[in-house]
């Protein structure tokens, strides 16, 4: 039998929104699975307008740092970029970067709250032109309404970054987290951030995590160290086997000279 939504709600491609909690609860699973399925994953320009180069990689390189430290650590732990979001009856919103805390992996084309049984814990925008007031204002107040625990905006040109997080005990308003020596601790993630050169930095106590150039180079450099320490060995070996040839011609010339001592030539 073909599953159809229920007659009092429909997804209106203008302003297309997951079901509100109430709607969602009258729903079977099937009209729950459809409706994840019709909601559209795809971001207009007018909500996620380009922001040129600088932008794009700032936002890639920080989605990508994050996935790799946590896969490495072997931490559950969600990361995406500029993903499709709904919340009950909300408006979609794409972030430059997303994590979710315990969510299971695997590839995603939306985020739809109901069906994953959680929100968003973790947000990062990465600003570089446009509209400031998105970011800094309407952003801010949003995020902290639907419970995100921490929002932070990395400005990439003005090289500038502020942290929130919600007070303890909870609330529906932020509270700026303060920085230490230029750091801004997620609780989150469990790392510091703070700006080096133009870029975005994450710091496990001292240690900072490395991006993907970085773990190549490293990597890049043990591999010489391996191959030079290799040739070494090969070059001692030579030498080794040069010198026994050596010595053994010379043990069989002196015996040589014994024998021919002992016949009296």
């Amino acid at each position: 039998m073909t599953q159809r939504l229920p007659t009092d709600y429909r997804i209106d491609p203008q302003n297309p929104r997951a079901p509100s909690e109430a709607e969602w609860a009258r729903m079977t699973p099937e009209q729950r699975a459809l409706v994840v399925t019709m909601l559209p994953a795809e971001v207009p320009l007018d909500l996620q307008p380009p922001e040129g180069d600088a932008h794009r990689r700032a936002k890639n390189r920080t989605a990508d740092v994050l996935d790799a430290f946590f896969r490495r650590i072997g931490r559950k732990i969600y990361i995406s970029s500029e993903l499709a979001v709904f919340y009950p009856d909300e408006p979609r919103f794409a972030p430059d970067v997303l994590a979710v805390v315990d969510a299971e992996p695997g590839d995603r084309t939306k985020w739809v709250v109901a069906a994953e049984g959680k929100g968003l814990d973790l947000v990062i925008e990465v600003h570089y032109a446009g509209d400031a007031s998105k970011d800094y204002e309407l952003n801010v107040a949003r995020y902290a309404r639907l419970g995100i625990r921490e929002y932070f905006i990395f400005d990439r040109g003005r090289l500038g970054l502020r942290g929130y997080r919600w007070p303890e005990g909870g609330g529906k308003t932020y509270r700026p987290i303060l920085p230490q020596q230029g750091r801004y601790t997620s609780e989150v993630l469990g790392l510091d951030l703070m700006i080096e050169g133009d870029q975005l930095r994450f710091l496990l106590g001292m240690a900072e995590v490395p991006d993907a150039e970085e773990l190549i180079a490293k990597l890049g450099g043990m591999l010489d160290t391996v191959l030079a320490h290799k040739q070494e060995a090969e070059e001692r070996a030579l030498a080794e086997a040069a010198r026994a040839e050596d010595l053994a011609h010379r043990l069989a010339e002196a015996e040589a000279t014994i024998e021919r001592l002992k016949r009296g030539e």
